[in-house]
């Protein structure tokens, strides 16, 4: 079973800007309402560490691998619960310039495995609130002057 969890939103901003604000990490506890911990050497095939906490939703904290790094472009990584094919999730930040001054950023991840179907309602919930809230406060810290 797969699940495709997807929130965008367009930013008066450049992919620079943008880019700069989610790869500063250690200033998500300070305005990330979602991923509020990111640490670790973000190379491909490298892990990390992942701290979330979904609106009314549990705390969660794992170590996923990271899939992506293309900067100004797309970060990635890959989370898997226990073994591939229980619960494995890939999280996505694309930019797109729109080549008018403005950059679609994209948030998505595609869970994938046997306990899929059993998430999917709070999944659809918690974590889209959580990928909206984010986005929103990237678009509020990105246009800022």
């Amino acid at each position: 079973m797969a699940f495709l969890l997807k929130a965008e939103i367009i930013i008066n901003s450049t992919p620079e800007k943008i880019w700069a604000i989610l790869t500063d990490f250690k200033n998500y506890p300070n305005w990330n309402p979602f991923v509020t911990s990111l640490t670790g050497n973000f190379e491909v095939g490298k892990k990390i560490m992942v701290r979330i906490e979904p609106p009314e939703a549990k705390v969660n904290t794992f170590k996923p691998t990271v899939t992506a790094y293309e900067p100004n472009k797309k970060l990635s990584w890959l989370g898997v619960f226990i073994t591939r094919g229980i619960f494995d999730g890939e999280h996505i930040f694309e930019l797109t310039d729109n080549g008018n001054g403005t950059t679609t950023l994209v948030q998505s991840e595609n869970f994938i495995g046997i306990l899929v179907p059993l998430l999917k309602k709070t999944l659809d919930n918690n974590a889209r609130r959580g990928f909206e809230a984010m986005n929103k406060k990237v678009k509020e810290l990105a246009e800022q002057k």
